[in-house]
């Protein structure tokens, strides 16, 4: 079975609203981004006000800009990332955020969208939505968007970004999980599942966390489960060349460890293992029986 892809446009608010039945959480993991979040937030809190989803959380770690504060102003429930599961230390990065979130969001679907975006409406939220409301048999969604690069100034071209995608992660993906090459943004932060899905598997501490999704969703459910969506156009600040090493180096990390635990990849080969949270279920388990 070839990967199902889907236009935001096939999911309008309206269509939501009539044909969900179940309950709705989105999240926005943000440090901060004080500039763009309440370009984020604001569609979000409508969405929710005009009955489409029930919960809207900003999961704050550590804004210094008051990137919190605006989001609770806007209507959004706010929650400091250290202080989810505080027994377990400090929180070792975006993925760490977004595996603690899981302790709040209430909803038995979950969105999950970026704090940065610029072009941000509420059809990112929809789109993503929209398969695991109105497909049968999904359950697990990527967005998908063209990126214009920005360079110095007002110098903006109309593609170019998401290079850690095009140089570490798809190159990764094509050679050893061939079947998701068709995967348009494979590291995009930008994703819905049903939220029993992510209860079940481990998350990635840092910016690995999103390959580590799509790799392990995809072991457990095969293309059958997995659906993208078009968000059109997706426009955020671009990181210096240099600042991009670390992040290239989670990602391989994040798909070595996964060869590595299927057997694919002998010890010593090369690649940092990543820290990982396990899957929420299991703490929950654990938690209950003691």
């Amino acid at each position: 079975m070839s990967l199902r892809s889907f236009h935001h446009a096939d999911f309008p608010a309206e269509r939501l609203r009539a044909e969900r039945e179940e309950t709705i959480s989105v999240c926005v993991p943000a440090r901060d981004e004080a500039a763009a979040i309440a370009r984020v937030v604001a569609p979000l809190v409508a969405l929710c006000e005009a009955g489409v989803v029930d919960q809207i959380v900003v999961v704050d770690h550590d804004s210094l800009d008051g990137t919190g504060a605006i989001a609770a102003r806007l209507g959004a429930e706010v929650h400091r990332a250290a202080g989810l599961l505080p027994e377990l230390g400090p929180v070792l990065g975006k993925g760490d955020a977004m595996w603690r979130s899981l302790s709040v969001l209430t909803g038995e679907l979950v969105c999950f969208v970026d704090g940065d975006s610029e072009d941000f409406g509420g059809h990112f939220a929809c789109g993503l939505l929209g398969p695991l409301v109105c497909e049968p048999d999904v359950q697990f969604v990527k967005g998908f968007y063209r990126r214009p690069f920005k360079g110095g100034g007002d110098d903006v071209q109309p593609s170019g970004g998401g290079r850690v995608s095009e140089l570490t992660a798809r190159p990764l993906l094509n050679a050893f999980y061939p079947e998701l090459a068709a995967v348009s943004q494979p590291l995009a932060g930008e994703i819905a599942a049903r939220r029993e899905l992510l209860a079940r598997i481990a998350f990635c501490t840092g910016y690995g966390v999103d390959v580590g999704l799509l790799v392990d969703v995809y072991a457990e459910l095969g293309l059958d489960g997995l659906a993208q969506v078009d968000l059109d156009v997706r426009q955020n600040n671009h990181r210096p060349l240099a600042d991009l090493a670390p992040m290239a180096a989670a990602v391989l990390g994040a798909v070595t460890s996964r060869l590595r635990r299927d057997g694919r990849l002998v010890d010593g080969a090369t690649g940092e293992t990543p820290l990982e949270r396990p899957p929420m279920a299991a703490v929950r388990a654990v938690r209950a029986s003691g």
